[in-house]
């Protein structure tokens, strides 16, 4: 799971253009100041960086970015779709 956040902080600070100083574990979607269309893009950006089968279409703003980390590790190694008990991201189209 440590290749993972380095890709999700590569994401934000290039792409997103987010402060290295406000990536940390316990930040999300929203404390980022990240609107609907911008979460959608990341999706998809973090599906093609991180690999695996599965489409992370819905991101949820509140989601912690420990949490996607948690959620993109399981997915890409055939796990579950459910982090913690709350839904982070869905196939739902």
């Amino acid at each position: 799971m440590s290749t993972i956040h380095p890709k999700i902080t590569e994401v934000l600070t290039h792409t997103f253009k987010v402060p290295v100083g406000e990536i940390h574990p316990g930040s999300t979607m929203d404390s980022l100041e990240m609107d609907s269309l911008a979460v959608a893009e990341f999706a998809v950006l973090i599906r093609e960086t991180a690999g695996g089968d599965r489409e992370f279409d819905h991101l949820a703003k509140d989601a912690t970015l420990a949490d996607i980390s948690r959620f993109i590790y399981a997915a890409t190694d055939g796990g579950a779709r459910r982090v913690g008990g709350a839904a982070v991201m869905s196939n739902a189209r």
